[in-house]
Formats: structure tokens, sequence, C-alpha cells
């Protein structure tokens, strides 16, 4: 794990924690990351945005230490972990936004809940990684609803198809594809311009509960609408990671996988928002 701090253009100070694990393996008692977020709860910081931008593609079906779906436990659990260990902070530092980044690919997503995590076989690299994403915005609509009425807001969007090197470690024909695909795909740093409007912009001050793509908020799949599946689908990641479905603020004895990458915007105590 590496932790860092580096401020932005207006000099607030933006702390990222990067795993760089290719295979990560629990999502229990990870002390580095419990220790950060602990220090940060605690110094009278205030944390303005939260980027959850966690990403992985298992090949094959594969199972952390805790028995989680790999693909699941990185792209779903580890953001949700997170931002419930965080909630706290968020609330007390209103106006807040909370930045989910999922993928075009939910609307290929299917969350049957007797085999959500392919116990009963059917596992495909991308179909785990579309039920992942689905999951995704089936989340963030149920944490906007949740935050109502506290100054907290949540949106989620597709940062558009980016050449990274997340099918790096998928079957033949994926990266073949790919080989080809990322000629015409977006660089790092213009898929990260989407998700930096959602985070910043005066246009979507206040708004919450969205799912954006070019910048525009459109509607997702039916599927990704159905408040009970996000409700049950909460309390179901809420069990799998050692959380109260209704409680948050005293948990800490739990954090996101080790293949996780989370930027956290603070800034000094008094300062405004607009700072930030």
């Amino acid at each position: 794990m590496a932790a860092n701090t580096k401020p932005t253009q207006n000099g607030a100070p933006v702390l990222q924690f990067v795993r760089n694990d290719q295979r990560p393996e629990s999502l229990t008692n990870d002390s580095q990351e419990i220790q950060a977020v602990s220090e940060a709860r605690q110094a009278g910081l205030k944390l303005h945005i939260l980027v959850n931008n966690a990403g992985s593609a298992s090949p094959k079906r594969e199972v952390t230490e805790d028995g989680i779906e790999r693909t699941f436990a990185v792209n779903r659990l580890a953001p949700f972990l997170l931002t419930n260990l965080l909630l706290d902070l968020l609330k007390r530092s209103a106006p807040a936004k909370v930045i989910n980044v999922a993928s075009i690919e939910h609307r290929q997503g299917t969350l049957p809940f007797d085999n959500l995590q392919f116990e009963q076989g059917g596992y495909g690299v991308v179909r785990a990684y579309a039920r992942s994403k689905l999951a995704n915005v089936l989340f963030t609509m149920e944490l906007a609803r949740r935050l109502a009425g506290t100054g907290v807001t949540a949106n989620c969007l597709h940062p558009g198809a980016v050449a990274t090197n997340i099918w790096s470690h998928g079957p033949g024909y994926v990266r073949l594809v790919f080989a080809v695909a990322r000629l015409f795909m977006l660089s790092a740093e213009q898929g990260a311009d989407p998700i930096v409007q959602l985070a910043v912009s005066s246009e979507v001050e206040g708004l919450t509960g969205g799912y954006y793509e070019r910048n525009r908020k459109v509607t997702p799949s039916p599927l990704a609408r159905d408040h009970a599946i996000a409700k049950r689908l909460w309390d179901r990641s809420a069990a799998l990671v050692g959380l109260s479905p209704d409680a948050h603020d005293t948990v800490q004895t739990h954090l996101n996988p080790k293949c996780t990458c989370v930027e956290v915007a603070f800034s000094a105590q008094h300062s405004s928002p607009a700072e930030s």
C-alpha cells in the first residue's frame, strides 16, 4: 500500500491510497488502511470529495481469503466498505460528494442473489465485471437515498473506454481484442476528466443519485433503478464485510481489498468547500 499527499491547483491536499498488489487476498484487517482511515476521522479534517475508483477483472473465478469472489470483492465491496467507514466524516464535512466509478457495462449485468458470486457456476470475466459495475450503480442509488438531507450527495459515472491495464490478465481472446481496441480508447488522463467534472462542476452541485455518461446524466439500466434490489444488495454487502446494514460509525475492523485506488480530498477544518 502506498499513501501520499499532493495539493490540488488551489492548494487543497489530496490524500491517495493506492494498492498495486495484483492479487487482493482479503477484505479483513489491513492495519495500514484502517489506521489511515481512523486518523483521517479523528484528525479534525474535513472530507469534501470521495472518489471510489477500484477496478479489477479476474479471468477465472477465484476467491479471496474471506471466501469472496475476487472481482466482486474489489469492484463492489471495496468502495462499499470504505465509503461506510467514512460516512460520518463526510456528513460532518457537508456539503460533500461521493463519486463511484461504474461502467456502461452495467447494462449487461445480472444480479441473481442465489448465485451472486457465481457459486453455482456461470462465471465469465465480462459477466463478472458487468455484475460488479451494476452493483456500483445500485450502491450509488441506495447511498443517495440514505444520505438524503445530510448535505452529502452520491453519483456515479461511466468514464468512457479507457486504455488501462484492467484486462491485462483476461483470457487470450479478450487481450487480443483489447490490444486492437486500445488504439481507439481514451488515455488514463482523458478518462479522469469526467470524474473530475462530476466531482467539482457547479452544474451538478446538489444533484444526487445520478448516473452519467459523457458528462451527461442518463438513465441507467432498468435493473439499476430497482430500489428493492438496491436495498437487498446493500444488506447482503453489509453482511459480507461485517457491517450492520444501518450502522457505520462504530465499525473499525475491516477495510477494502488490496487492489484498490481511492482518492480522498481533504481541507483544513475551517476552510470552505469552495477551497477544497
